[in-house]
C-alpha cells in the first residue's frame, strides 16, 4: 500500500506541470493525463539527479503540488466538524502541516513514477464545479491494475483542482478525518499539529540520509 501510495501522490503531486495558462481550459481528465505525460517527462528524465538531491526533489514536490492541488479545501474536510472550532491559524497550520506530513513521507517513492502506470479512462457525465471524478486504472508491478479516482473542483479562476484520491473506493479524505478525529478528542488540535510538523521534519532527515548514503 505504501508504494501504491507513493505512485498516487507522483501523479498528484505533478499538477504545476500544467502551466497557469493553459490548466484553466483544460477538463479535469485531460489535466490528469496531462500530468501523467509530464511527470515521465520530468522526474523520470531526472531520477538519479533526484536520488542524490534530496533537497531538489523536495523543491520539485512542493513546486508542483502546490499550484494545482487544493490543500487548504482538503484540510477543511479532514478536520470535519473539529474546523469550526479551529482558529485561522490553526487551520493555516494544519493545512501545511498535513499536507507535508504526506508529501515529505512519500517523496522518496515519486522517484519509482514510469510511463504507462496510469490509464486515464474516459470521462462520462457532465462537470460539475464542486465535484467531479475522474477514473484512472494505476498499474502495479506485479501486472495487476487498482482503480483510483480523483475529485475535482473548480475554482473560482476556472482552473480545476484535484482536493481527493480514492483508492479501490476508499476516499483518503474520510481515512484521514477518521484518524485526525480521534487524536483531536484524545488530544488537542494543537497536539495534533505538532505531531505532523514533526512527522514532516523526521520524513525529510529519513530521506535525506537514504539518498545521502553510499
Amino acid at each position: 500500500m505504501r508504494q501504491l501510495t507513493a505512485g498516487l501522490l507522483g501523479l498528484v503531486l505533478g499538477f504545476s506541470s500544467v502551466s497557469f495558462a493553459h490548466a484553466a481550459n483544460l477538463a479535469p481528465d485531460q489535466v490528469v493525463q496531462k500530468i501523467a505525460d509530464d511527470l515521465a517527462n520530468s522526474i523520470g528524465a531526472h531520477r538519479e539527479e533526484l536520488k542524490a538531491d534530496r533537497d531538489r526533489l523536495i523543491r520539485e514536490i512542493d513546486a508542483i503540488l502546490l499550484p494545482h492541488f487544493d490543500i487548504e479545501y482538503a484540510s477543511l474536510l479532514v478536520l470535519g466538524r473539529n474546523a469550526r472550532e479551529a482558529t485561522p491559524q490553526q487551520r493555516s497550520r494544519f493545512a501545511k502541516a498535513f499536507y507535508n506530513s504526506i508529501a515529505h513521507r512519500y517523496a522518496e517513492g515519486l522517484l519509482n513514477y514510469t510511463r504507462g502506470n496510469v490509464r486515464v479512462l474516459p470521462f462520462k457525465g457532465e462537470l460539475n464545479a464542486k465535484r467531479t471524478i475522474v477514473r484512472t486504472q494505476v498499474i502495479l508491478d506485479d501486472g495487476k491494475s487498482v482503480a483510483v479516482d480523483y475529485a475535482f473542483r473548480q475554482a473560482a479562476s476556472g482552473e480545476w483542482k484535484a482536493y481527493d484520491v480514492i483508492i479501490e473506493g476508499i476516499s483518503y479524505i474520510t481515512n484521514y478525518r477518521n484518524q485526525v478525529a480521534a487524536e483531536i478528542q484524545a488530544s488537542s488540535l494543537d497536539s495534533l499539529i505538532v505531531r505532523l510538523e514533526t512527522q514532516g521534519e523526521k520524513a525529510l532527515e529519513s530521506l535525506d540520509k537514504r539518498t545521502s548514503g553510499p
